[in-house]
């Protein structure tokens, strides 16, 4: 696609800033199509986008998407337009706003609910610096679920300054949006209904505004710009998720995230599976989920079990703290979440959830380097955060057999549990699961063990021990698949000296960091070298590419192996 101009925009009749459009929503499906990235939440913002670029003036003006899922058409007509083919691959540009990538790009963001905080950051240091520019903060309906909006919302009337808060409504975030504020949206687009919620908070409302309609956009737009010299200001526009093509419209769910291969069975399916199954035997069973219901394969437990099943929209506190009290007032409850999306919850985790000892069981998905959605979406963290919680058990699946199987041990479980796994993977045995006891795959009277956690690095353990063996060096194979508790027991009677760790996670607070205290704390020597991520954010690309770059390369840890061979 051409670099469509800024001049050109601010110069183009009616008729040609729709031809742009068109022509802006087929090279998004294009690309997306080649790529994979986030597709119906981007055709349905073109008409939106274009007319921000054409009413405002950016890098100048501050353009501040919450979480970003919606950037394309800005990344497209902020002279990236040449390098968008590159789209989520190493070294290309991200499907998310990124500072250090352009400067219209102004705040990174990632996970919902930021926007209105970090635009009323950059008013404030405008109004202190005594410069001129305008913020706009561009939120989708499913974000305004979030507690931290409201947070923000409070804080307008206090700190004084003026931003534009674009409230860009198509009754979905990644599953249909849900709620009372959600309730009360569709109410204002029906009936233009009550608007007093906003205007308390010192805000203006102007809408509701057809945001595919750009003879409704551009003077809605003109008039909230205008407003702005004044105070703070709410325009709300509805969009359509999926503008423009029949099939995203229909089933703007499945649409949301497009994956270019998706050929292995994932995880997900499982849960769903083995959670129905469960909750046919226990009605104490219930799940959780924060608007990602089909994503988390729980679409078959919410239909078969409508009364025991909780989207409570993008809220990952308030469900954490949620499960907390399900599980206090008897029931047994699953949360299940994105591994870098259970990171809001930390404070929730420690306090409400293990604090009480409660039999709330965290399926954390994605978990490990997810690759093309970059930085913020890395599960790289949760060991880590998790490996120091008193109480808490944390399982590490080597495949989807032992994640059934660890499912199933959930069941009678009576405290907190965390299992940890990728998107996709391979079917296995299912076979029984005892706490905190690991698993033997290859015994060896070699001085090297590799203690590796999860299917990933299982499968490059595997890799590693066959090429070592090529060279004539025999080594033990551990299944690590509990962090929290360690197999004490197990590592005590390892007659090998030397031992590798492998885990899909960073160094730090890992697997590795706590079978090195294990050793320490016991007073047994032993030489251990770990293998994961070092102290960077992984950024996106291809996720065994990036395992390989960021940590966890065969052929360094097969030279650490040979060091440790020869040294006898």
């Amino acid at each position: 696609m051409r670099q469509i101009t800024d001049r050109e925009l601010k110069e183009a009749s009616l008729e040609k800033l729709n031809a742009d459009c068109n022509e802006i929503r087929r090279e998004i499906f294009s690309t997306v199509s080649r790529c994979g990235g986030h597709l119906s939440s981007n055709l349905g913002t073109v008409e939106l986008t274009v007319a921000l670029h054409r009413v405002f003036d950016f890098p100048k003006d501050k353009l501040i998407f919450d979480v970003g899922h919606q950037c394309y058409a800005h990344k497209l007509l902020s002279g990236r337009a040449s390098a968008f083919h590159t789209l989520r691959k190493r070294g290309g540009i991200s499907g998310f706003p990124k500072r250090s990538e352009s400067p219209f790009d102004c705040y990174d963001t990632g996970h919902a609910g930021t926007a209105i905080s970090a635009a009323l950051g950059f008013a404030k240091a405008r109004d202190l610096k005594g410069e001129n520019y305008e913020v706009i903060a561009l939120v989708g309906d499913g974000s305004f679920n979030n507690g931290l909006v409201y947070e923000a919302l409070n804080s307008i009337k206090i700190l004084h300054s003026r931003v534009l808060i674009l409230l860009n409504d198509n009754g979905m975030s990644i599953s249909p949006t849900v709620g009372g504020m959600h309730e009360m949206l569709s109410e204002m687009k029906k009936t233009a209904g009550d608007v007093k919620i906003f205007e308390r908070f010192g805000l203006t409302y102007r809408g509701v505004v057809n945001g595919n309609d750009l003879s409704e956009l551009l003077p809605a737009l003109e008039e909230a710009k205008s407003l702005l010299k004044t105070g703070s200001v709410l325009l709300h526009v509805a969009t359509k998720k999926g503008q423009g093509y029949s099939f995203c419209e229909s089933a703007p769910e499945k649409t949301h995230g497009i994956c270019p291969d998706g050929k292995q069975a994932e995880y997900n399916k499982a849960l769903g599976e083995e959670l129905c199954a469960l909750a046919e035997k226990d009605e104490k069973i219930v799940a959780v989920t924060a608007a990602m219901t089909e994503n988390l394969g729980l679409g078959a437990f919410f239909a078969a079990f409508p009364k025991r099943a909780f989207d409570v929209g993008i809220c990952e506190e308030h469900a954490s703290v949620l499960c907390a009290s399900l599980a206090a007032g008897g029931m047994k409850p699953y949360y299940a979440i994105y591994s870098t999306f259970l990171e809001r919850a930390f404070d929730e985790i420690i306090h409400d959830v293990c604090a009480q000892n409660l039999p709330v069981t965290f399926c954390i998905d994605r978990a490990g380097v997810s690759g093309a959605d970059g930085e913020t979406h890395q599960g790289v963290f949760d060991l880590s955060f998790l490996s120091f919680i008193p109480n808490l058990t944390v399982a590490i699946p080597k495949d989807i057999g032992e994640f059934r199987a660890m499912l199933r041990m959930s069941a009678s479980w009576n405290a907190p549990l965390a299992i940890r796994y990728p998107r996709e993977g391979t079917e296995g045995a299912i076979s029984e699961i005892e706490i905190g006891k690991f698993e033997v795959l290859h015994s060896s009277t070699s001085d090297i063990v590799l203690l590796a956690a999860g299917e990933r690095c299982l499968k490059l353990a595997e890799e590693v021990r066959s090429a070592a063996l090529n060279k004539g060096i025999e080594l033990a194979l551990v299944n690590a698949r509990f962090l929290r508790p360690l197999d004490g027991a197990l590592l005590s009677a390892l007659p090998q000296k030397y031992l590798v760790t492998l885990e899909d996670n960073c160094l730090i607070g890992g697997l590795g960091d706590a079978v090195a205290r294990f050793y320490r704390t016991a007073g047994i020597q032993k030489e251990i070298r770990s293998f994961g991520y070092g102290d960077a954010f992984v950024p996106h690309g291809e996720p065994k590419a990036l395992m390989g770059e960021f940590g966890l390369d065969k052929e360094k840890i097969l030279k650490v192996v040979e060091e440790m061979y020869a040294r006898g």
